[in-house]
């Protein structure tokens, strides 16, 4: 296992290479695929330095709701389950805020820059 640089180190350093050096020397269709790649790349940056807190967030959360133990995707199954067989609605304490703190926090790694995003944030 390598101790330096970390991976966000690396995807941010090829990110950067992209924006600065590359994309301004591109033209055309070249150019939109650089943009597109440097997009991708701050998707991975902002997945590995936010996506662990907010995945131990959502397990806790939903833990708490449906009483059980799990993975992140055993309790989102287990959620979707409750979910389609009514037991679980709307009207569910804690639903709510669970499906909104999940949505800004998947908001805040794929698309931080959307406008709806930073309501939510000018309200925290």
């Amino acid at each position: 296992m390598m101790d330096q640089p970390s991976a966000l180190e690396l995807v941010t350093a090829v990110k950067e290479f992209i924006e600065k050096h590359a994309m301004p020397q591109l033209t055309g269709h070249t150019a939109f695929h650089a943009r597109v790649a440097a997009n991708a790349l701050g998707i991975v940056a902002r997945e590995l330095e936010l996506g662990p807190k907010s995945n131990a967030e959502e397990v806790a959360r939903l833990e708490a709701m449906l009483g059980m133990k799990g993975t992140l995707d055993e309790l989102n199954r287990e959620l979707c389950r409750r979910i389609r067989t009514g037991d679980i609605g709307m009207d569910t304490p804690g639903i709510g805020q669970h499906m909104r703190a999940t949505t800004i926090d998947k908001v805040a790694i794929d698309q931080p820059t959307y406008s709806g995003f930073k309501a939510t944030q000018k309200k925290i």
